[in-house]
């Protein structure tokens, strides 16, 4: 084992990366790592980066449809957010090649804590969490411990870094993925978030009139979920910075839905929904369609351009490249919650159409939260293949990072509010 690895390291050189010397090469490495679905990508392992990656295998369609990813601009955009993160490359050969990339960034999330009975009464509770995601290698240096090489040292990293759990994101149908974190660095299945998508079409939808919607500021945004979102148990994965998130350039607006006439005899009802610009970071595109789908859309597009009066719900082009607008924070309350978020949904649906290059409109939900059947979604545009997965790690406590050893999150049961940061897409 010693002298493989010996062997393995002497013409694997794994490296943090330098914009100026590797941009390039990350890019074209990006760009030949862009193919199908569900495990396509997996003949190292190198399918299970989370994230993106993970959205662009998840999604598999009948016939051989398959969603290709692009990711575009800040190479560190997924990860830019955490105070401690990196992009490792890895370099093969004598020529130092640039074969390989892996992004990690470590971060404070709330964690569930199944102890107390009275978790309403208790405060979250936050951990320093580890996120390995955008895993790469290049197709033609496959088998060859490439990957296996930049997890180990994205590990190291964060764990020297006082991550007390590493998490990453694949597909149920990503084998290789699975089987390279699951079966050699010993990840288990932890979460499994329900992506629900909807088109975007040409005419506004109705929001109703007995429903008022309107925008909060940041701060406004803050208190609204510092109310909403349960604490210790009932929520997991909320970052810390929330309030940086909220007031993010690409969080365009948190938006509170309440009735203009409610129910004095009935308990108030709300709901709140935030919306993140990822038109900005990614580029999605339908591959593999049948000719006859191809051309029973583009009719239906045609009819709706010369009849706009019939608002036929044509889907736009997704055959080429387009970008996505990401709900999150999905909450509500009352007994008229559910018909509020769906107005929510709507009015992001309709502020989405001001964005030529949003053809879709998402959230990611966890499957026992009940916003998740409130929101409107296509079939064909969601999917609940998504496995998120988790390690102990033993990094020492530190920075505030304590961690009870009675008490091991990765064998807790599911929160009931799965919070899925957009700037991890």
């Amino acid at each position: 084992m010693g002298s493989e690895d010996k062997e393995i390291s002497t013409v694997i050189r794994v490296r943090e990366f330098i914009v100026e010397k590797d941009l390039a090469a990350v890019e074209e490495l990006e760009r030949r790592c862009q193919v199908g679905l569900s495990g396509d990508l997996g003949d190292d392992g190198h399918g299970g980066g989370g994230g993106a990656n993970s959205k662009k295998k998840k999604k598999k369609k009948k016939r051989g449809m398959s969603l290709h990813v692009e990711q575009i601009g800040d190479p560190f955009a997924r990860v830019r957010h955490a105070p401690d993160h990196a992009m490792l490359v890895a370099e093969y050969g004598e020529e130092d090649e640039v074969v390989g990339v892996i992004k990690a960034c470590v971060r404070m999330v709330s964690r569930g804590d199944t102890r107390s009975s009275s978790c309403c009464k208790r405060k979250m509770k936050f951990v320093k969490v580890a996120c390995l995601l955008g895993l790469r290698v290049s197709p033609s240096h496959r088998r060859l411990g490439i990957a296996t090489e930049l997890v180990r040292r994205a590990e190291a990293w964060c764990e020297a870094r006082g991550a007390a759990y590493a998490t990453m994101a694949t597909t149920a149908s990503n084998e290789a993925s699975l089987a390279l974190f699951g079966g050699r660095f010993a990840y288990a299945p932890f979460r499994r978030p329900l992506f629900l998508g909807h088109p975007v079409h040409r005419h506004r939808t109705r929001v109703p009139r007995a429903h008022r919607v309107m925008q909060l500021p940041p701060p406004l945004a803050t208190a609204a979920y510092a109310a909403l979102l349960p604490p210790a148990s009932a929520a997991e994965f909320v970052p810390a910075d929330l309030p940086a998130l909220l007031a993010h350039k690409l969080t365009l607006g948190t938006y509170l839905a309440i009735e203009r006439n409610p129910d004095p005899a009935l308990p108030p009802s709300f709901a709140v929904l935030s919306i993140w610009d990822a038109t900005r970071s990614l580029r999605l595109r339908v591959g593999g369609a049948p000719p006859l789908l191809r051309a029973s859309l583009a009719a239906a597009r045609a009819l709706d351009r010369h009849a706009p009066w019939l608002r036929v719900p044509s889907v736009p082009d997704v055959f080429r490249p387009f970008g996505t607008y990401l709900l999150y924070g999905l909450r509500m309350s009352g007994p008229e919650g559910p018909a509020l978020l769906r107005s929510l949904c709507r009015h992001a649906h309709n502020v989405a159409r001001k964005n030529l290059a949003c053809a879709v409109v998402a959230a990611d939900l966890g499957p026992n939260d009940p916003a998740a059947a409130a929101v409107p979604h296509w079939d064909s545009f969601s999917c609940d293949e998504d496995v998120w997965c988790i390690k102990k790690l033993n990094a020492a406590t530190a920075n505030g990072n304590a961690r009870d050893d009675d008490v091991d999150w990765t064998t807790a049961p599911p929160a009931g509010v799965l919070f899925v940061d957009p700037r991890e897409f």
